[in-house]
């Protein structure tokens, strides 16, 4: 069952704040003394512990409730159709936005996506995957983004916000500290407002970087984390992250380069918030070692 009043009230972000800051912030800091604010954004987190056997491999029954869950909980309808009526129209051409690499999607995960939009009306030649190519995103009413919850090396965090860096034609100019300016991708006229679902793959995220995927640094998270708002999204995604890299360690281990592609497309581009104390998380399901 969704727990709608389990809502975190740890200042996780700074204000103004970037680099180290960000990183402690993140792994907790003392309860604020004024009154909480008001919650601005939900994100769904949707776990299951039969979503993978010891092999890695997908239980795609268990993902299929996993999917319903997590509509649910964004949408409030009770099944997989109903709730993309509600994200999408029925004439949309509908774009799926995966990652595909370093820590790959699972395609098991966008086949369903996939067979619950055509059950819910949306005509197999209008859903398109779009991943790497500007001119499909263009012509797009709605993109679904299906990211893979990971660190990267070369902008701290490589999950909402550098999912869409191929539509830039530029993704090296977002690379480092520029990772600040990933959020400008969401602002051009071919990508703005078309974003109806933030999907996150977490079945199994990649907690360290790269530029090849270190099995050390990946585990069974078995989850899903859903929401309209993306920077919600990758806020409770970094959560998990720099969560999982302290446990591994038993300290602070900051991601580097810093990722603060996180506040600024808060603060910098205005595309959702940043502070945890303003997002709401329904938890659903399996929560040992939750993270967030």
């Amino acid at each position: 069952m969704i727990d709608d009043g389990n809502v975190l009230t740890r200042r996780d972000f700074v204000r103004g704040s970037v680099g180290a800051a960000v990183t402690a912030s993140l792994l907790g800091g003392a309860l604020d003394s004024e009154a909480a604010p008001a919650i601005k954004s939900w994100v769904a987190v949707v776990r299951d512990q039969a979503a993978l056997n010891p092999a890695n491999q997908v239980n795609e029954t268990v993902l299929r409730q996993m999917l319903t869950e997590a509509l649910k909980a964004v949408t409030g309808k009770p099944d997989p159709a109903s709730a993309w009526r509600v994200l999408v129209r029925k004439d949309d051409i509908v774009g799926l936005v995966h990652t595909d690499h370093l820590n790959r999607t699972h395609p098991e995960l966008v086949d369903l996506v996939k067979t619950t939009l055509k059950e819910s009306g949306i005509a197999e030649e209008n859903i398109w995957m779009v991943q790497g190519s500007p001119s499909k995103v263009e012509k797009c009413n709605a993109l679904i983004s299906l990211p893979a919850l990971k660190a990267h090396w070369l902008t701290g965090i490589g999950t909402v916000f550098k999912n869409y860096i191929t539509f830039t034609g530029s993704p090296s100019s977002y690379h480092d500290a520029n990772n600040a300016n990933l959020g400008e991708i969401w602002t051009k006229p071919h990508v703005k407002g078309k974003t109806k679902l933030v999907l996150v793959d977490a079945l199994r995220p990649l907690c360290d970087k790269g530029p090849q995927p270190d099995p050390r640094y990946m585990w069974q998270y078995k989850g899903l984390i859903a929401g309209t708002d993306p920077v919600a999204v990758e806020t409770v995604c970094l959560k998990v992250l720099m969560q999982k890299r302290q446990a591994l360690r038993g300290e602070p281990w900051p991601l580097s380069p810093p990722p603060m592609v996180v506040e600024m497309a808060d603060k910098r581009y205005g595309l959702g918030t940043s502070n945890l104390d303003e997002i709401g998380i329904n938890r659903v399901g399996w929560m040992e070692d939750v993270l967030v």
